[in-house]
């Protein structure tokens, strides 16, 4: 069955709330890209269970569309992509290595989903990312210029060369931190195409490895206008959008659910144990 028979567009842009243009124009990829984060949590409950989450549009579109559940950037990601290209973008499937907090780019795997996504007319793509399960990451799509500094919805972002050995340019993201007034390096990645089955093989290893971050704690985040609200294992952090952070733990089981169906929008599955430290 095709992606296009899998993929519903018209329920998922009522899910997202997008009421704009479904043009491929740079709007309206900015509009759905943003809309896409305000409307869907970002979760690892399955990986928390030892699980690799399907990525099959049809299985996507009954959990992070139709149900009270949200994905990480496998699922976002190939959801999103289904949506550009039923808009009328063309999509590429890129893979990164996340680099926050590495000593060099090359001690990362490339582990992480973004998007190429193209514009009918311009002349650049544009990085999408509606998968990365971090403060400070893309709000809004950003063209793919190196050395330019690019604001969307309030964050400050930059794309910049890094030295690389193999054929293709190595492009590394970085977001301002307002707290440091500096840049902090996100991702790297290269602009080969990559593939479904390439993404079934790493998706599998981040859903059920024991080595996996995703598999050791629940990490939940979701973005709204005002703020940005994630829960790390047993810590809620809130980031308000004139940059003012709040922390506190949590204080139990009850609690976690609580946070997870009031503040994130999610049906945690039944019996799951959240708070595994």
């Amino acid at each position: 069955m095709s992606d296009s028979v899998q993929f519903d567009l018209d329920v998922y842009l009522r899910r997202i709330g997008w009421e704009g243009e479904r043009r491929a124009d740079a709007a309206t990829l900015r509009g759905v890209h943003l809309a896409h984060l305000r409307a869907l949590p970002f979760e690892n409950l399955d990986a928390l269970r030892r699980q690799a989450p399907s990525l099959d549009p049809a299985d996507l579109m009954a959990k992070l569309v139709r149900g009270r559940r949200g994905g990480y950037c496998y699922e976002h990601n190939t959801l999103f992509a289904c949506a550009l290209r039923a808009l009328g973008f063309r999509v590429t499937l890129l893979v990164a290595r996340v680099v926050v907090g590495a000593d060099s780019i090359a001690s990362r795997p490339r582990t992480h989903m973004a998007l190429l996504a193209e514009v009918p007319g311009e002349a650049r793509p544009y990085l999408a990312d509606v998968g990365f399960g971090a403060i400070g990451s893309l709000l809004e799509p950003m063209p793919l210029v190196a050395d330019t500094e690019f604001t969307g919805a309030g964050r400050r972002h930059r794309l910049v060369h890094a030295p690389h050995d193999g054929p293709l340019e190595m492009w590394v993201l970085e977001a301002h931190d307002r707290a440091k007034e500096d840049w902090t390096a996100q991702y790297a990645f290269t602009l080969e195409p990559f593939e479904k089955p390439d993404f079934d093989v790493v998706n599998w290893y981040v859903g059920t490895s024991p080595r996996s971050p995703f598999t050791r704690r629940v990490y939940v985040q979701n973005v709204s206008a005002d703020r940005h609200l994630l829960l790390d294992g047993r810590l809620l952090t809130e980031t308000r959008a004139d940059g003012t952070v709040t922390e506190r733990e949590v204080t139990g089981e009850a609690e976690a659910h609580r946070l997870l169906e009031e503040e994130f929008g999610i049906t945690a599955p039944e019996g799951m144990t959240l708070l595994t430290d």
